[in-house]
Parts: C-alpha cells; sequence; structure tokens
C-alpha cells in the first residue's frame, strides 16, 4: 500500500499513534473522575510531547516531500494531516503549503517568511522578535505569499487548515474546555514553539556573501540519537540540496560529497542536535558548540577560531545586501 518499503517505520508508527494517543484523546472528553482524567491528561502530554512529537513531526516532514500511499490508497494520505497531525498542534496542510510551497522554494531567502536572515541569530531578543512574527502573522503572511505567486491550491489548503483548526478548537471548548486545551490547543502552542526554534538552528549560520548557497546556509547534525529517532533530519544540508532525498539514504549522500562540504565551508555538529544548538547560541556557548563542531579538511587549527567562524556566521544580515544573484524573484 505504501510508495516506498523503506518507509515501513511510518506504518508502525502511525499504527501506534492510532491505538495509544488517539483513544487518550477521545477519554479525555469522557466523564471521568478527577484522578483519571488528570491521570489520563499528564500521559498523554508526556507521550505528546516527550515520546512522539519528534518523530510525528518529521514523519510528516518526510510523507510532505515523498507521498506516503499508493495511488490507488491516496485517500489514506489525508489520515496524518486531517487525523494524527491536529493532536500535535499541526493544522491540517498548512505544514505542507509552508515547508513545501514556501520555505524549499525561497531556501531562507528574503521572500521566505520564516526567513532567519534580518536577525542577530546568537540572541534571545533576535529569536523572541522572529518567534512573535511567526506566531501570529505567519499563516497571514503564508497566504500573501501564495497570493503574490498566484497559487491558489496552496492558498486554499493553509487557509482552510488553519481556518478549521480554529474553528474546533472553539467549538469542542463548548464542549469540554480543559480536554481541548489539553488535546489540541497547548499541543498547538508547543508545536508552533518549537518548529521555529528548529528552524533557527538550523539557518542560524549564514554566509552573507551567498546565502542561497544551501551548504553555507544550512547546518549538519551527525552521530546523533536525534538522527536515530527522527528520521535523519540533522541532515539538513542535504536534505536543502536535495529535498526529495529519501530519509534512509542522507548518511550516504554525506560522505559521498564530502569534498562539496570542504569547498563550502559547511558547518557540520558532531553528538548533538538542533536544540543544543538553539540552546547554545540562546546563551551564547560558542565554546561548546566549537567543541562538538566537525573540522571538516582541517581548515582552523584552534577552537578560537572556529569561535570566530560561527561567530561571523551569525550576524544579522541587513537584505538590502544580499546580492541580487542570489535574490529568488
Amino acid at each position: 500500500m505504501i510508495r516506498d518499503e523503506r518507509d515501513l517505520p511510518f506504518v508502525y508508527l502511525t499504527l501506534e499513534l492510532t491505538l495509544i494517543l488517539l483513544p487518550l484523546a477521545i477519554i479525555l472528553y469522557l466523564p471521568l473522575p478527577g484522578w483519571a482524567w488528570w491521570t489520563a491528561a499528564v500521559l498523554y502530554q508526556i507521550l505528546n510531547n516527550f515520546r512522539y512529537k519528534g518523530p510525528f513531526g518529521l514523519m510528516l516532514h518526510c510523507t510532505s516531500h515523498r507521498v506516503f500511499f499508493n495511488k490507488k490508497y491516496d485517500f489514506l494520505n489525508h489520515y496524518l494531516p486531517w487525523v494524527i497531525g491536529p493532536l500535535f498542534g499541526q493544522t491540517p496542510e498548512t505544514y505542507y503549503s509552508h515547508h513545501i510551497g514556501m520555505h524549499h522554494p525561497e531556501n531562507n531567502m528574503p521572500d521566505d517568511d520564516s526567513c532567519t536572515m534580518p536577525f542577530q541569530r546568537d540572541s534571545f531578543r533576535g529569536f523572541s522578535k522572529y518567534l512573535t512574527s511567526f506566531f501570529f502573522a505567519g499563516v497571514i503572511n503564508l497566504c500573501r505569499y501564495f497570493i503574490k505567486r498566484h497559487r491558489k491550491k496552496l492558498l486554499v489548503r493553509a487557509s482552510r487548515g488553519e481556518f478549521l483548526f480554529i474553528a474546533a478548537c472553539v467549538g469542542l471548548s463548548f464542549v469540554n474546555f480543559p480536554a481541548t486545551f489539553t488535546v489540541f490547543i497547548l499541543p498547538f502552542l508547543i508545536s508552533r514553539v518549537i518548529m521555529m526554534v528548529g528552524n533557527w538552528a538550523q539557518h542560524a549560520f549564514i554566509d552573507v556573501a551567498e546565502p542561497d548557497n544551501s551548504y553555507k546556509n544550512s547546518i549538519t547534525c551527525i552521530n546523533t540519537k536525534y538522527n536515530h529517532k527522527c528520521w535523519n533530519d540533522g541532515y539538513h544540508i542535504s536534505h536543502h540540496v536535495k529535498p526529495s532525498m529519501h530519509w534512509t539514504e542522507h548518511p550516504h549522500f554525506f560522505k559521498e560529497t564530502l569534498n562539496e562540504y570542504i569547498e563550502n565551508e559547511s558547518i557540520v555538529f558532531d553528538g548533538i542536535h538542533f536544540l543544543h544548538v538553539w540552546l547554545w547560541l540562546m546563551s551564547k556557548r560558542y565554546d561548546l558548540l566549537a567543541r562538538h563542531f566537525v573540522n571538516i579538511g582541517d581548515k582552523y587549527s584552534s577552537d578560537e577560531e572556529i569561535i570566530a567562524f560561527l561567530r561571523r556566521r551569525t550576524k544579522k544580515i541587513d537584505l538590502a545586501t544580499v546580492p541580487a544573484t542570489s535574490a529568488i524573484a
């Protein structure tokens, strides 16, 4: 039933979410004794945020780039974004619309609403501005982008999913607000923050001379448990170089194209993942970043040189100075 047998782990995860998380969500709407309801609510949040959020979010990411089920079973491709996704605060099809319809075509350039360039990327104040803008105006700006690009189908998908999710939350709040807050609203708030934390870390180090070069505007994290749990998501450079590459192929591609990373002075970290990168940028712990920096090509002779290099890559970029050849029409 699936297009690629290598995606069989996605079937297992989908079944697990269907048989565990979905029933828990339904249980929270039932008239339970107080202790039973709170037990279910706490369990739901623990499973949602600590066990499943990463694997599901990146499964949604992978199946957005590569269709999950064969054409004959195309109706099943709606199951993740419309049934399971809302349990994680993913409004139906807005993730697909934003990520596939805007982020990858624009590649963190100025027309990308999630562009990190105009911010000082080792500043919590800068991140707060970035998060606030996305949180309150992200979908509006996304719709404006699709209107400008005359992409009506993506405009409909993005606005429809966001509107229906909000409408459902409002309606269900009149039925049972505590359950609705626990099942939908809180995961929504957390997911929006986590997505921006991830995108910030993935595109925190940018070469101002070539901001559209995926080897110079993204990072890669290797040898981390995160890659085993979240389908090799740490290989973000190769993901932007070849967005449709299957998640199992990234480690091999990285080794095969290592010279490209060396020539482009790409940033690769060993043993950490994006949350570490974000936390250490916010606390300006460049010493820890340097400790996990992979000195490919043996270009740097000391941690001080690495730190200086990393600091240069996180400086706020005036979009007016972005080379015209890099701007995407």
